[in-house]
């Protein structure tokens, strides 16, 4: 049953969450200056500043925004962080990555810059129910996966959440939340050639 995921808690499997928090914390210590240099900037990128697509979803426009992205990184991995190796993890979040990226540069042209990661934490997350739906088809697996797409064709439908949108007074760039999510579901649907430790590779 999917629940029982949540009571199959190991420390190692918190590594990457761990030190993608930590790395989030001391970019927001270092203040705005920072922000503004590692913020995904459309300008920036074009003229050859391509550190900027992977900085730019690390920091963030504030405290609070810190601060919710750190709890969903800790809900999502509680959710789902057993369902991948640590290695197949990176990939995921590499996708997820290079998927908000490329859909920004190629889709979102008016977009002049971005921060957070909560687009990444998106593809994460899809990811996590992909495997979820692949093994277990209970209950709980149906509502997560269903509160997970009903999320998103609400953002697309009326935009950013209500709540989200005033608790982090900042624009919710919706559209990171879709490209993040294909990218994990593509991650997560080539992973899913091997079982979790087939891929020596992986």
């Amino acid at each position: 049953m999917a629940l029982e995921r949540l009571f199959r808690f190991r420390w190692a499997d918190w590594t990457i969450p761990a030190g993608l928090v930590l790395v989030m914390l001391g970019l927001g210590a270092a203040g705005p200056d920072a922000m503004l240099m590692l913020r995904y900037d459309r300008a920036g990128i074009l003229g050859g500043e391509f550190w900027r697509l992977v900085t730019g979803h690390l920091v963030h426009g504030g405290g609070l925004h810190l601060a919710w992205n750190i709890l969903g990184v800790c809900i999502v991995w509680l959710l789902v962080a057993r369902d991948y190796s640590p290695r197949q993890w990176l990939l995921v979040l590499a996708v997820s990555t290079a998927a908000a990226d490329l859909g920004f540069l190629l889709l979102e042209r008016d977009l002049d810059w971005y921060v957070g990661f909560s687009g990444v934490l998106h593809g994460c997350l899809a990811a996590g129910l992909v495997a979820w739906l692949r093994g277990t088809r209970d209950w709980v697996t149906g509502l997560v996966a269903g509160l997970f797409a009903a999320k998103l064709a609400w953002e697309h439908w009326a935009g950013a959440l209500p709540f989200t949108a005033a608790s982090i007074s900042l624009p919710v760039v919706h559209e990171a939340h879709t490209y993040g999510a294909i990218g994990g579901v593509l991650a997560a649907l080539w992973l899913a050639r091997w079982p979790r430790g087939g891929a020596s590779s992986l």
